[in-house]
């Protein structure tokens, strides 16, 4: 009697122009990424397929995979394509390391995805003498690679945490800049605020007005010709004794224009100095800046255009105050 084999099929190998294509068949369904990668008949070992996932050079069903992805666990027809010369991937760093005091979330040829700590300006600013910025350690940053200087896309306060996108050359500036002007990006922020919203998601709209001698946004009437619009979407996401977490995604971009909304609406953040009204005992939470971080950014990449999307984990500071107004409640 002939016995039936019990091999199961290896994973079919296809090649393109952008690389060697395998899709997923039964003797690897399950498997993590990184094992399938480093199987003989494809990477031949696991430290080539950490290279490739760190360098940008696999994608899943399509879509890049990173270091982070080596635990994903792989299923039936699912596409993993392998592209060694990919353009600039031997240079990208898109998994998370610091250089001097700043966190990098991913770097390429083209722009650096910050990390910005509370406390540090993003470019340097007259008044404020020798407080150090995000531009002057990318400077040194970008010195020791052989590069120029770093071309900033947008701001975030000083005492505001999270993302900053930077640009590496003009070109890669320019369209980026284009994108923030048509306000396509994704920009979410988290605030700890006084009260609870009401409702607990909706629109905050207002017409602004920037007061060069106080250096303080205004509300101003929608008619006032200086007036800029100012829009953005909130939801809480979780309520506290007096205090709520929100969530508020940008859809204009306005100097300080969420740390003003908020106050408008009687939701003054805590920590906030400048865009108060009252006595201090209204707001009795102690916490060095304004609870305000930048949490998630997504853009199109401004050479090859593909979605951009970062998320910055809360600092240590904005950990602490949710979870003492969460024992507090």
């Amino acid at each position: 009697m002939t016995r039936r084999s019990t091999q199961r099929p290896p994973s079919t190998q296809s090649s393109t122009p952008a690389g060697t294509q395998w899709t997923v068949q039964a003797d690897a369904a399950g498997m993590r990424l990184d094992k399938f990668l480093a199987a003989e008949d494809r990477l031949a070992s696991r430290s080539k397929a950490v290279a490739a996932l760190e360098r940008g050079k696999v994608f899943v069903n399509d879509l890049e995979a990173s270091s982070t992805d080596a635990a994903r666990r792989l299923a039936m027809q699912d596409r993993v394509r392998v592209w060694m010369d990919r353009p600039g991937s031997a240079r990208r760093r898109p998994s998370a390391h610091r250089t001097s005091k700043l966190v990098i979330l991913y770097e390429d040829d083209d722009l650096i995805a910050i990390d910005k700590p509370a406390g540090l300006l993003t470019v340097p600013l007259p008044r404020k003498g020798e407080a150090p910025s995000v531009v002057e350690y990318l400077e040194d940053h970008l010195r020791s690679h052989q590069r120029r200087r770093p071309f900033v896309v947008h701001r975030i306060d000083r005492d505001t945490s999270g993302i900053v996108v930077v640009a590496k050359h003009a070109a890669a500036h320019a369209v980026l800049k284009d994108q923030f002007l048509r306000q396509e990006p994704e920009r979410v922020y988290l605030a700890v605020v006084y009260g609870i919203p009401s409702p607990p998601s909706g629109v905050w709209q207002d017409t602004l007005v920037w007061d060069q001698q106080s250096l303080i946004q205004k509300e101003t009437h929608p008619r006032d010709p200086r007036g800029k619009e100012a829009k953005a979407e909130y939801r809480t996401v979780e309520r506290f004794a007096h205090t709520s977490l929100v969530e508020v995604s940008l859809v204009t971009g306005k100097r300080n224009q969420i740390r003003i909304q908020a106050r408008l609406r009687g939701h003054t953040l805590i920590g906030e100095r400048r865009y108060v009204f009252g006595p201090d005992a209204l707001r009795p939470i102690a916490f060095p800046r304004q609870a305000l971080h930048a949490y998630r950014l997504a853009f199109r990449h401004p050479v090859d255009g593909r979605e951009m999307r970062f998320e910055a984990p809360l600092p240590a500071d904005f950990s602490r105050l949710v979870a003492r107004l969460r024992a507090e409640r």
